[in-house]
């Protein structure tokens, strides 16, 4: 059955007319489900009794709600939400006056960065846009104070899903749709150039790029998508654009331990961004839960090999960049014991839910 969510205005005013509807109720539509965010079509009560029997025979609104989720002690929640037959996890993360979902776009990665836990899990699909959306408006109803921003960099390659990442973010901010400022919305890629380029053309929201490394051989080892997209490239095309007003640019750096943290890596990235009008957030790579963690992925080959930058190394780094010029901060890391933090989706809230489920039988 045809999912209504994720549809744009035009497509809803010719499900409208396939119903049996005046073309204006497509409008109508748009309302109840990206507005008031209906669950059935029996909420629809502007639309005729005939109309709405006419959409339930032949569509769905598309939505679910997660299979389970996880509290953390700073207030971080991990949801877990199916997505056919397979599963993603988004991640709410609350902070002062601010909520912000981190969403997936994808069911696991194929970019395989080596450091990162979501890569072990290989690629399984794209998500629709529906699929984008439910984990929105999903979490949205169920967080005390509701969402005020949206970070497309939880588990997938946004620029690798690029028409179904560009729908989602038209319903968010579309006058028909959620109304929402671009300017909440951040979607992060590692530089897939073809959809970058979309991307820039077609949105306004912010951009932030998985940098990692200035370096390409050194980026391409522990990148692999840095051999198809270099660095150097994805630099160059953001230098064509205008950065200079409100939409922001942003480069995410993990940092490990005299691996990328060193002067000579600060002094690359300069030379790398010179003329960029853009910020830098360091982030603590989470050695820790890679320790604990009883998950086999874990105790890989390829995640044993990264260790954490000490916090006197990392504020160096970031004091040199601001100082010269590049305005750099660290990120706070939040969810790390339950794995919600930055590169750990594994879904590991699938096997808690499997043995909660075990246990109940």
């Amino acid at each position: 059955m045809e999912v209504l969510l994720g549809k744009q205005l035009s497509e809803l005013q010719t499900v409208a007319l396939s119903a049996g509807l005046p073309k204006f109720a497509g409008k109508q539509l748009a309302e109840w489900l990206y507005v008031r965010r209906v669950r059935s079509f029996d909420e629809m009560t502007n639309i005729s009794l005939k109309g709405r029997e006419a959409l339930k025979a032949s569509y769905s609104i598309g939505r679910h709600e997660p299979v389970t989720h996880a509290d953390s002690v700073d207030g971080t929640i991990k949801f877990l939400f199916a997505v056919g037959d397979q599963f993603v996890e988004s991640v709410y993360i609350p902070e002062d006056d601010r909520g912000t979902l981190c969403v997936s776009t994808q069911a696991g990665c194929k970019m395989g960065c080596r450091f990162c836990m979501t890569g072990t899990l290989g690629f399984h699909g794209q998500l629709s846009a529906a699929e984008i959306l439910n984990q929105i408006f999903e979490v949205d109803a169920f967080v005390s104070g509701g969402l005020t921003n949206l970070v497309y960099m939880g588990e997938g390659e946004p620029m690798d899903n690029i028409d179904n990442v560009l729908r989602s973010l038209e319903i968010m901010t579309a006058d028909y749709g959620c109304s929402w400022s671009p300017k909440r919305i951040t979607v992060s890629s590692v530089g897939i150039i073809k959809g970058l380029k979309r991307f820039i053309e077609e949105s306004q929201c912010h951009l932030a790029i998985s940098l990692h490394n200035p370096f390409a051989v050194e980026r391409q080892a522990i990148m692999p998508a840095e051999k198809m997209c270099p660095i150097s490239d994805v630099v160059a095309l953001l230098k064509q654009y205008d950065w200079s007003h409100q939409r922001r640019i942003s480069f995410e750096y993990i940092c490990w331990g005299g691996q990328n943290d060193t002067p000579r890596h600060a002094k690359e990235l300069l030379r790398l961004l010179r003329g960029l009008p853009c910020r830098i957030n360091l982030i603590r790579f989470h050695e820790s839960a890679k320790e604990s963690s009883n998950l086999p992925i874990f105790q890989s080959s390829n995640l044993q090999i990264f260790k954490s930058s000490s916090l006197q190394s990392m504020e160096w780094f970031r004091d040199y960049l601001t100082e010269n010029g590049i305005t750099t901060t660290i990120r706070r890391s939040r969810g790390e014991d339950i794995l919600a933090a930055c590169g750990q989706l594994v879904n590991s809230l699938k096997t808690n839910a499997a043995n909660g489920a075990n246990d109940k039988a």
